[in-house]
């Protein structure tokens, strides 16, 4: 079987505890994922934000833009897009000349968003979101056929007009998805799903079914909210209140709502104890992920945070350093030798 690739997150963000310049955050950051090309690593996603106090990323594409110009073989994706915030015929025009631009190596990942400041300063109404979102995927899908039918909505439309210029290799669109009804909206609309965790494989399957979808066509794109070192608790005890600082402000924004998450954690502890971070050293990694790609042949990509809100990029970098080591080429040996299991 096939080895899905292995790829780095990023956010960029910088809170004003942590501060650092950024204009140099963005550049080591760039020369970061250059790097960790050359290493093995096979993807880079990258998150979007708007007005956030730490300066988290507001302009993924740009990012993407820039990552292309600068490597040659990495899957450049977005995790996520929230599509609802933009005009989707730029959206989809902006994705054609990133895959133009990168041999046809970027994928626009799209979700839902939550985060009800965001949604009123771009003069979208929050409970309108699922449909906000299944309409821009639809006018992208449009855009992306050479079609110049347009598309009529419940809430965006599309003129009569053609897209120009076409990708020579029109983009996946993976969709971002916690909850299973955006689950089987990655099963019915898009071209897989970026899961924030493993346990939503088999929700994810059960909906291509559902949907008369062959698992064979299925995609996972599987964000591990894990901390990958060799002494792991040591590395927890150095990084945790940044990973801490983390998971609140997501909380804060609104991201986990419905999902059982509590509305606030008071130590690094808490998260472990919680369930959404793991510690793994090596050996557990290869175990975990080898374990999971067998069972899961829909798996195609593992990716991690690079680094964590105002950790350094060098920080970052001795992680990545030690999963393309230890993890990267022990999982690709044991998955490319052996069979999947049926």
């Amino acid at each position: 079987m096939s080895a899905p690739t292995f790829g780095l997150w990023y956010d960029f963000r910088n809170p004003q505890q942590y501060a650092q310049p950024i204009g140099p955050l963005y550049r080591e950051t760039l020369d970061q994922i250059v790097w960790a090309e050359q290493l093995g690593f096979g993807s880079v996603w990258l998150s979007e934000h708007h007005f956030a106090p730490d300066d988290y990323a507001s302009s993924p594409l740009i990012v993407a833009a820039a990552i292309g110009a600068r490597t040659t073989t990495m899957q450049i994706a977005t995790n996520i897009v929230v599509a609802a915030l933009h005009n989707p015929i730029r959206l989809a025009e902006d994705a054609n000349a990133l895959s133009l631009l990168t041999d046809g190596r970027f994928d626009l990942g799209v979700g839902l968003g939550y985060n009800e400041r965001q949604f009123t300063s771009f003069g979208r109404v929050r409970n309108q979101r699922p449909s906000l979102l299944e309409d821009a995927i639809a006018i992208i899908r449009t855009a992306w056929s050479g079609s110049d039918e347009g598309y009529q909505g419940k809430r965006l439309s599309m003129p009569p007009v053609k897209v120009t210029p076409m990708a020579e290799k029109t983009p996946r669109m993976p969709i971002g998805a916690v909850a299973p009804a955006g689950i089987e909206r990655a099963a019915r609309l898009g071209d897989g799903v970026i899961t924030l965790s493993n346990a939503s494989f088999d929700t994810y399957l059960d909906a291509l079914v559902a949907n008369g979808r062959p698992l064979e066509d299925g995609n996972i794109y599987a964000s591990q909210w894990v901390v990958l070192a060799e002494d792991p608790e040591k590395e927890w005890s150095r990084i945790g209140e940044n990973v801490l600082y983390q998971v609140n402000k997501y909380i804060e924004w609104g991201s986990f709502e419905g999902s059982g998450v509590a509305d606030h954690f008071d130590a690094p502890d808490d998260l472990l104890d919680f369930g959404i971070y793991q510690l793994w050293d090596a050996p557990k990694a290869v175990d975990e992920l080898v374990s999971l790609a067998r069972r899961y042949p829909q798996v195609r990509d593992y990716h991690f945070w690079a680094q964590f809100p105002g950790e350094t990029v060098e920080s970052g970098s001795a992680r990545i350093q030690y999963i393309a080591d230890n993890v990267i080429p022990q999982v690709t040996s044991q998955l490319t030798s052996e069979p999947a299991l049926a």
